[in-house]
């Protein structure tokens, strides 16, 4: 399987300048062959095919308004053509139904205004880390990277990432083997919530850090400082920049601590199952800011991915599934509850905690669907 491994690098000043040359570089590239399927597109000309783009893109370096496309490497640049190129081929599998997930829209311009730029470099382009351990990048020099570990095997390619924070990363594809853990008997189904951030089956809770929340007076006195300097200004853009930061710390801490809390959820047990909660619809409820600061998504695909490199098991249940009005004892499903009601009592007799009872029940619904896929007998009771 494919991972990323993402270090910080510290460009000189000189090396930035190459950078931002390369990033500008790339820019131009994606977006002069965009603008050539557009219009090929409005006159009723055919597709214009990624071969035609390649030879367009070597006839511009010849042309005095272009011959600044000379100065950085050429693989930066075919990379640019070939995530139009993606970018295409999700659009029409959306269009027709072949990608799933949300809709895809169509490629758009990129701006030079853009705080995140990226380019990319593949073996091509002939990239190494020197016995120095720096990271030598065709036509912009031998780069300080700070090394967090090693990397496990020889990477194809590596992202040069430019934030809004005006950090530095780059982010190395290489291939790794999965990783077996000893095999335990335990299997877990979660609840997601905001009050608390997860509720496992066997009782144990996970609390909501609520890193935003935490974070908004600082936020909020950087953004003020912001909006008080003039439009256009140095001191705006540092302005911008120290709200940029504050924003990726937060950011940061998040990550750092979802990392931590699903590596334990997956070493600790053999199969893991959680709600297929719809995000989306959540963050446009009145409770938007709490979804969003909890990660909810990242969390759950931090899960997958460790799953699989780690030879668990995991699984999501339907987000229609009673998970919180079905009795875990006796199966019956009651009425739909308030968030206020934490504790409710079942005809059968039995006292639920809301969240416990909820993920008790996820995690018999994903036995049940896995013991389904396996041709086994189907109880939810089991």
């Amino acid at each position: 399987m494919q991972l990323r491994y993402n270090f910080r690098v510290y460009p000189t000043p000189g090396q930035q300048v190459a950078l931002a040359r390369a990033f500008g570089c790339a820019r131009v590239v994606y977006n002069d062959a965009l603008t050539a399927r557009e219009t090929a597109r409005h006159q009723g000309l055919p597709y214009v095919a990624d071969a035609e783009l390649s030879k367009a893109l070597t006839a511009a370096k010849k042309d005095p308004g272009r011959a600044w496309l000379g100065d950085v490497s050429a693989v930066v640049l075919q990379q640019a053509l070939a995530d139009l190129n993606t970018a295409y081929r999700n659009f029409f599998a959306s269009v027709t139904g072949k990608r799933k997930g949300a809709r895809v829209g169509p490629p758009r311009l990129r701006s030079r205004r853009d705080h995140r730029q990226a380019i990319r470099f593949t073996k091509n382009a002939r990239f190494t880390v020197t016995a120095g351990r720096k990271l030598r990048l065709p036509k912009v020099g031998d780069v300080k990277v700070a090394w967090s570990r090693e990397l496990p095997s020889e990477p194809s390619s590596v992202t040069i990432v430019k934030d809004a924070a005006g950090r530095y990363f780059a982010s190395f594809v290489v291939q790794v083997a999965a990783e077996p853990l000893p095999v335990v008997g335990s299997e877990v189904g979660i609840d997601l919530g905001l009050s608390t951030f997860a509720v496992l089956s066997n009782g144990k809770t996970i609390a909501s850090p609520r890193f935003l929340r935490q974070a908004e007076r600082r936020l909020r006195k950087a953004q003020q400082t912001l909006s008080r300097k003039e439009k256009g200004s140095r001191n705006r853009a540092k302005a911008r920049v120290r709200v940029a930061k504050a924003h990726a710390r937060v950011a940061d801490m998040r990550r750092d601590w979802a990392h931590k809390q699903s590596t334990t959820v997956i070493r600790e047990n053999q199969a893991v199952f959680v709600e297929d909660l719809c995000v989306k619809g959540l963050a446009r409820t009145r409770l938007a800011k709490s979804v969003h600061d909890a990660g909810w998504g990242m969390f759950v695909r931090m899960l997958e991915e460790k799953a699989t490199r780690y030879g668990r098991v995991f699984d999501r249940v339907d987000r229609w599934f009673p998970s919180t009005r079905m009795c875990s004892v006796c199966g019956v499903v009651g009425e739909k509850k308030p968030l206020h009601v934490r504790m409710w009592t079942c005809a059968c007799g039995a006292v639920h905690d809301r969240d416990v009872n909820a993920a008790v029940n996820v995690l018999a619904a994903g036995r049940a669907e896995r013991l389904n896929a396996c041709g086994g007998a189907v109880s939810l009771s089991a």
